[in-house]
């Protein structure tokens, strides 16, 4: 598995590697000591896995997160703060780790990135969600690299466990990012799916659905306000309450997308 190890601190970066080379199978493709580098890297070598420190000079480890769209690696964070856990976990960490690190914690988190784990009660597989559309005598959709484009109006069959959800494209408010699964958000129903965000985006059409961060695409129809946000960035307030940030980099795309 390749991976990237990214810390200001030097002496932190050679301890992380010398645990690393007990473990033969993360290949650390290289290293990053600052936010704008740790950007720079990842979309050059695409790793599998970072291993992400929080306090850094320029953009945090958050930030970081928050400007990668085209590449999503597993992430552990290694910091020497324990108050940001939730907030990590909330960007859909594999694990999080104290310094000085434990080889045993090390062992157990790359083991989370080998066993995915959080599964829904029955698992729902790519062949049990239907995304063709069902409507006939609509104009037919777009097609991108042989695949449908799904619009607004388009209707979907999901399976999650044993509920089973049939509705338009349109219902939908959101698309959040949990791992290897993606929840999506209509009325007062969360279910859970067996794709990645990436492979959801694809099917989407852009002008109705909008990658605002590495975890949300957004229904544009459903959002009710737009604020100015910490580092450039947006905040969407959306028709069931929701904020979700718009990314520094996502911003202006937002921007040119929605202005005359």
């Amino acid at each position: 598995m390749r991976a990237l190890i990214i810390d200001d601190e030097r002496l932190a970066r050679v301890e992380l590697r010398r645990l690393l080379a007990a473990h033969p199978e993360i290949d650390i493709v290289d290293e990053a000591e600052n936010g704008n580098e740790a950007i720079e890297k990842i979309n050059r070598h695409k790793p599998s896995l970072i291993f992400l420190d929080i306090h850094m000079p320029g953009k945090n480890g958050f930030e970081v997160l928050n400007e990668l769209i085209d590449t999503q690696p597993e992430v552990i964070f290694t910091t020497a703060f324990d108050s940001y856990a939730l907030k990590a976990f909330e960007f859909s960490a594999t694990d999080y780790l104290l310094k000085p690190i434990d080889p045993e914690r090390l062992s157990a988190a790359l083991q989370k990135v080998e066993t995915p784990q959080q599964k829904p009660a029955e698992e729902t597989t790519s062949d049990e969600i239907d995304y063709d559309a069902l409507d006939e005598g609509e104009q037919k959709p777009k097609e991108a690299n042989g695949a449908k484009i799904l619009g607004p109006d388009d209707q979907i069959f999901i399976k999650d466990g044993e509920k089973c959800y049939f509705i338009k494209l349109h219902q939908v408010r959101y698309f959040e990012s949990m791992g290897n699964y993606v929840r999506l958000y209509f009325d007062n129903q969360k279910p859970m799916i067996l794709r990645s965000l990436n492979a959801i985006e694809d099917k989407l059409d852009p002008s109705s659905f909008f990658r605002v961060n590495r975890k949300h695409i957004v229904n544009l129809k459903k959002v009710e306000q737009v604020e100015p946000y910490f580092s450039n960035g947006l905040l969407l307030k959306l028709e069931g309450g929701e904020k979700i940030e718009v990314s520094r980099r996502q911003a202006a795309k937002f921007k040119d997308l929605l202005s005359l």
